[in-house]
C-alpha cells in the first residue's frame, strides 16, 4: 500500500481495540485507537482519518451520538464511518444511517473478512472510482455514467429515478434504508406522492432484476440482498 490509509478504531473494550489494531496494522494501515467517543472526536480532528470504525454500545457518549458530533465538524462530513456492533436489529442500523454512518460491520468478524470490507469501503470513497462501473457480490453491474445495469450478461437502460434508487440500495447490501431516507436521497425537494412512489419504483425494479434482489422490511423500508 503506497499511501497508508488512516483508520481510527473506537471501542471501550480494550481486547477488541488490540485485536483490530494488530490485524489492521499487519495489513499496512496506519491505525489509531480511542476508548471513548470524546477521545475519538479529539483524535479525529488531529489526524483526519480516512475511515472511523465506531462501536455503537459505549458508555457516556455512545456511537450514534459520537457519529452525529463528528458529522458536525468541518472536514468530517465526508469521512467514512462504519459502525462496529454485535446488534443486528434493523432499528439499530436505521439509527446509525440517520446519524450519518456509511456502513455496518457486525462482530465477531474474521480478520480477512474485516480487511476485505474495509478495502471495499475505501475504494468506494475514492474519487477516482466514483464514475466507474461497480459490481455487487450477486454479479449485478451498475454504471453510474450511463445509467446502465448489466445482469447475467445483458445490459438494461433504466429510467433515472429507478437507476438512482437501485444504486442507493446496492451501495450498502444488506442494510435497511428507510422510506424517508430514500425519498430525500433520490427525490430530494421534488414533489412526490409519498410512499406509493417508492413502492411503484421498487415493483418496476423487481420486474427487471428479480423479486429476491430487493426485500421489504415492513413498516421501515427496503434493503438490497447480496
Amino acid at each position: 500500500m503506497k499511501d497508508k490509509s488512516k483508520i481510527l478504531i473506537v471501542d471501550d473494550e480494550e481486547d477488541i481495540l488490540q485485536f483490530l489494531e494488530y490485524n489492521l496494522k499487519k495489513e499496512g494501515f496506519e491505525v489509531y485507537t480511542a476508548s471513548s467517543g470524546r477521545k475519538a472526536i479529539e483524535i479525529a480532528q488531529n489526524v483526519g482519518p480516512d475511515l472511523i470504525i465506531l462501536d455503537v454500545m459505549m458508555p457516556e457518549l455512545d456511537g450514534i451520538e459520537t457519529c452525529k458530533e463528528l458529522r458536525n465538524i468541518p472536514g468530517m462530513k465526508n469521512t467514512l464511518i462504519a459502525f462496529l456492533t454485535a446488534r443486528s436489529e434493523d432499528y439499530s442500523q436505521i439509527a446509525g444511517f440517520e446519524a450519518g454512518a456509511d456502513d455496518y460491520i457486525n462482530k465477531p468478524m474474521k480478520p480477512r473478512v474485516l480487511v476485505s470490507r474495509i478495502n471495499a469501503l475505501l475504494r468506494r470513497n475514492n474519487p477516482l472510482n466514483q464514475n466507474q462501473v461497480f459490481e455487487t457480490e450477486s454479479g449485478l453491474k451498475i454504471d453510474r455514467n450511463k445509467y446502465i445495469i448489466e445482469l447475467d450478461g445483458k445490459e438494461q437502460t433504466l429510467p433515472k429515478k429507478e437507476f438512482e434508487l437501485l444504486a442507493l440500495l446496492a451501495s450498502k447490501p444488506g442494510n435497511v434504508f428507510t422510506r424517508d431516507f430514500i425519498l430525500s436521497s433520490v427525490w430530494g425537494d421534488e414533489v412526490v406522492v409519498g410512499d406509493r412512489t417508492i413502492d411503484v419504483h421498487i415493483r418496476k425494479l423487481r420486474e427487471k432484476i428479480g423479486d429476491r434482489a430487493i426485500s421489504t422490511v415492513k413498516g421501515v423500508g427496503y434493503k438490497f440482498e447480496q
